[in-house]
Formats: C-alpha cells, structure tokens, sequence
C-alpha cells in the first residue's frame, strides 16, 4: 500500500505540472492566434519566429516531464531559427516538428486539465483519522487511478510530441553534412601536413643528398678522403629520408595495422609512449572478423593521439586503454590519470594542441558516423571513449 500512495503522490505532481502547462496554454493560445492573424495580415509577420520559439519552450518543458515519469526521453528535431526574418519565417515553414508542436498545444489545452479530475480523486484516497471502514479498499482503488491518469496524460504526450519522420530526415541530412564539411577539414588538414612534412623535411634531405653525391664526385680523385666523409654524410641523409618517409606513410596507413590488427598495432603504440599503459581486450562478438580499414584506423589515431596528449600535456604516468568489439562496432576508451582540463580547451576558454588534437579525433570520427565523448576536467582524469560503427 505504501508504494501504491508513493505512486499516487509521483502522479499527482507529475498532474499538477501537466495542469500549470494547460494553464499556460489557455492563457498563451490567445497570443499564438493573434500571431498568425497578424501574419495573416502581414503587419504582425515579425511576431512569428518568436511565438514559435515559445511554443518551443512548452513543448520542452512538457516532454521533460513526460520523459521523467515515463523514463524514456522523448527526442527533439528541430530546424534553427535565427538569422534574418525572412530565413527565419522560412524554417517555421519547413520545420515539420513546429506543426507538431502546434497540434499538441491545442489537444493539452483539453486533457492538460485532467488534474482536476485528480484532484478529488487524490482527497478521497487520503486516510481520515477515526475513519477506518472501507478505507483500505477505497484507496486500493482511487490511488491507482491517479497513477493511470498520469499514464495517460504522458502516453498521449509522447504520441503528439515524438518528431514526425520528415524532421528526422531533416536533421539527419544537416548532421551529415556537418559530418561531411567536418571531414573535409580533417582531409584538408591532413593533405597539408602531409605536403609540409614532405617538403620541409624529406625533400630538403634529399637535396642536401644530391649535393653531397655531387661534392663526393668532384673530390674523389683529389681527395679521396673528403670523398669518403662525403659519401658517409650522403648515407646517413639517405637513412634519415627513408625513415621520415616511413613516419609519413604511417601517418596516411599505419603499415603495422595491416600486419598485426588493431590490438598488435595499439599494443606498440603503448610500449612507445613512454606511458605505463594497460591494454584490455573485450570481445562481445566471438569469432568476428577483423573491423574494415577505415574503422581500424581511425581507432589507431585516436588512441595515438589520445596517448601523446597524456605524454606530453597531462603529466600522466599511466593510461589505460580498453578495445570491445559490439555487436554493432568497435568501441575504444582511453583514460589517463594525468591533470585534465580538455573541456576548458573544448569550451574555448584556452587555446593549444590539445584542443586542437581532440578536435581532429572528433572529425575523423565524425567522418565514419561515429561517437565521441571526451571527460576531462580539471585535475583529472581525461577518459575519450569513441564507438566506431561496422559490421562485423
């Protein structure tokens, strides 16, 4: 009985909520028509934009309740409004989950009353001192009924309120053209570093290479010894190109990726970032095949940078990196017990090559419709937990 009466008095705030929303709605329905009477008329269009965004604002309040009783979020897809008005008009035009809204408000506006219904019922389940015959059935059958109109009023809420399949699509479109642009920049970005390694590095060893060859040329027969120093110098040029070009070509496809998968190549990653770095390997696909290219070497940048951020930034000694495969992809989590303070750098408080590395993470992610989450503050620890979608 005791969790029945719990129940009841959940629902009953959850109703006194729904019934203040239904006030607010009788007295705000008024502006919301003469708002479109004044687009109508053309005089009053400025008005639009703002009566939807607080429209808006109802709504979110009514699916957080709802979400709270119900324990199931309901989602938002809305198109932004902002910018010049006639931007503006045009996004409350095309913006299915607007009208959705709308029809809400105007069906609230009559079941949004059903705590007065509640009301009496919530009295009459209350125990009366000196009144004991009939109360335990009374209760037994008044309580849940206020439970059940709770149910109801969020049942009806999450079916009016959910985003009708067009602005899904909407929004699904805008995120993966963010996704596209940002994965351009990744691309962008990645071909210039490329071009800079190439020319700032190798291609002047390689020029002083040929110098030296054509040095060790004209003093061979005059000075065989100079020649010799020469070609010695010549040599070591040649070694030092060969292996800035191995680190170049592992920045564009880790050869060690192809030759030992994603846990051997992660597993050399950490003997070389001077961390004491632990590896767990989760498998909750048994028997999966290798993840594709793309997936695995993404991963592999994420935990690289992930670990020379620690080595260099944090003043972490330790790290920890856990590869599970899912049904659904594969999932990475790095964590380090060094000082934090990303999210300063995330929120733009600060500048520096740690913000700018978690960006690239973020971006190449994106680029392969994954997640990304990175907890850092400050004093640490910094854990990023990436999940990578493929099949397996």
């Amino acid at each position: 009985m005791r969790k029945t009466v719990c129940d009841a008095a959940r629902a009953t705030v959850y109703l006194v909520r729904a019934a203040a929303l239904a006030f607010g709605s009788y007295l705000f329905i008024p502006i919301l028509l003469l708002a479109v009477a004044g687009a109508v008329l053309v005089v009053g269009i400025g008005m639009v934009p703002v009566t939807v965004l607080l429209v808006r604002l109802f709504a979110g309040a009514k699916r957080h309740s709802a979400g709270v009783w119900t324990g199931r979020r309901i989602p938002e897809a809305y198109q932004p409004i902002d910018g010049p008005l006639r931007i503006s008009l045009r996004a409350v035009r095309r913006d299915p989950t607007t009208f959705a809204d709308l029809r809400w408000m105007f069906a609230h506006f009559v079941y949004g009353a059903l705590f007065y219904l509640a009301l009496p019922l919530w009295v009459l389940g209350l125990p009366i001192d000196g009144v004991r015959c009939g109360l335990a059935g009374r209760r037994a059958v008044v309580l849940p009924l206020i439970v059940r109109l709770a149910d109801l009023d969020a049942s009806w809420s999450t079916a009016l309120l959910r985003p009708p399949p067009r602005a899904w699509l909407a929004g699904r479109v805008a995120e993966l053209s963010q996704t596209r642009a940002g994965a351009v920049a990744a691309h962008g970005a990645e071909l210039r570093r490329i071009e800079r390694d190439l020319h700032d590095g190798t291609q002047a060893r390689l020029v002083a290479l040929a110098m030296r060859i054509g040095l060790a040329k004209r003093a061979l027969a005059r000075d065989p010894a100079a020649a010799r120093t020469l070609l010695d110098e010549a040599q070591q040029l040649t070694e030092d190109a060969l292996a800035e070009l191995r680190h170049i070509v592992r920045g564009i496809h880790p050869p060690i990726l192809t030759d030992r998968g994603i846990v051997g190549a992660i597993r050399a990653l950490a003997a070389d970032s001077g961390l004491d770095v632990g590896i767990e390997v989760a498998d909750e696909v048994p028997g999966a095949e290798r993840a594709p290219a793309a997936v695995e070497a993404a991963a592999y940048f994420v935990v690289a940078e992930a670990l020379t951020n620690a080595a260099k930034h944090s003043g972490a000694a330790r790290a920890q990196v856990r590869i599970t495969r899912v049904p659904d992809g594969l999932r990475v989590r790095v964590r380090d017990e060094g000082r934090g303070g990303i999210e300063e750098f995330l929120r733009g408080s600060g500048s520096g090559s740690e913000g700018s590395g978690v960006l690239g993470m973020r971006r190449r992610v994106a680029a392969l419709d994954g997640t990304f989450a990175v907890t850092s503050p400050a004093g640490g620890p910094t854990v990023i937990e990436v999940e990578l979608p493929c099949e397996w």
